[in-house]
């Protein structure tokens, strides 16, 4: 714990083990809510260096927490803490009233991946709830091209399987994979890239807390080839998320009318 600005206990934090390149420390985002169940407002508060100051990307991303009744300052650091537009969000995903802290950090690139985090504070005990590298471990799946233009997407950990109709790419790419029999001219594997993306979505108004919704996109051969996204409801059991809703969503096409 530490007494001061979080701002000032980040600069000692640097000074003291010699990262003389953070020069240009900027508060990236900032929070308020109840985050230690005491009744008492806190301040949270997502620090980071930016090499240029008018850029939207940040290294060394650094949560703070500040307690609103003691003042006394929690300060944690990220495994992976660089990326673009990094944000907090605070609300209440393990159902017992108390809000937890959310960190969504953009990694830019074609792959369109995220970094996240969830924390609880209760009680001033930091947990971790939520970490991208573990979910994207623990979330597998498989991705084949199929006879008759089809794309398979399993999971086995599930046991669920999706089919997603590619007939409507038109003939131009099929050909590349099919013959003339609409059988494929070798074993095509696509893939599910890592987290993207992870909504906070309220599934039961009268609870007044969160589910999350994470989001993965299918690719064909080539990461341009967007065919379809995971989405996936995670839902806090009381240990840990689990999910509660896996589907698969499609890419729409323009509408063709037989009149």
């Amino acid at each position: 714990m530490y007494y001061g600005t979080p701002r000032q206990y980040l600069e000692q934090l640097y000074q003291k083990y010699g990262n003389t390149p953070f020069r240009n420390i900027t508060l990236l985002d900032m929070k308020q809510g109840d985050v230690n169940g005491d009744g008492t407002i806190d301040n949270i508060y997502l620090y980071g260096n930016k090499p240029e100051e008018t850029g939207i990307f940040a290294d060394q991303i650094t949560l703070v927490i500040e307690d609103g009744h003691s003042n006394k300052t929690t300060t944690v650091s990220l495994q992976y803490n660089a990326g673009y537009n990094a944000r907090l969000f605070l609300g209440d995903f393990s159902k017992d009233n108390v809000s937890d802290i959310l960190i969504s950090i953009d990694t830019g690139g074609s792959g369109g991946y995220g970094i996240f985090y969830m924390f609880s504070f209760k009680d001033n005990n930091l947990r971790e709830m939520f970490n991208a590298e573990k979910y994207n471990n623990d979330y597998k799946f498989n991705v084949n091209y199929e006879d008759f233009y089809k794309v398979s997407v399993g999971n086995p950990q599930f046991n669920v399987l999706f089919t997603i109709d590619i007939s409507y790419k038109g003939n131009e790419y099929l050909s590349q994979y099919y013959n003339e029999n609409s059988k494929l001219k070798q074993p095509i594997k696509g893939e599910v890239l890592a987290l993207g993306a992870l909504y906070p979505i309220v599934t039961n108004e009268r609870s007044n807390s969160y589910d999350l919704l994470a989001v993965q996109r299918i690719i064909g051969s080539t990461n341009s080839d967007t065919i379809g996204y995971v989405e996936n409801l995670l839902t806090w059991d009381g240990t840990g998320f689990r999910s509660s809703r896996l589907s698969v969503a499609i890419l729409g096409t323009n509408l063709i009318t037989l009149y």
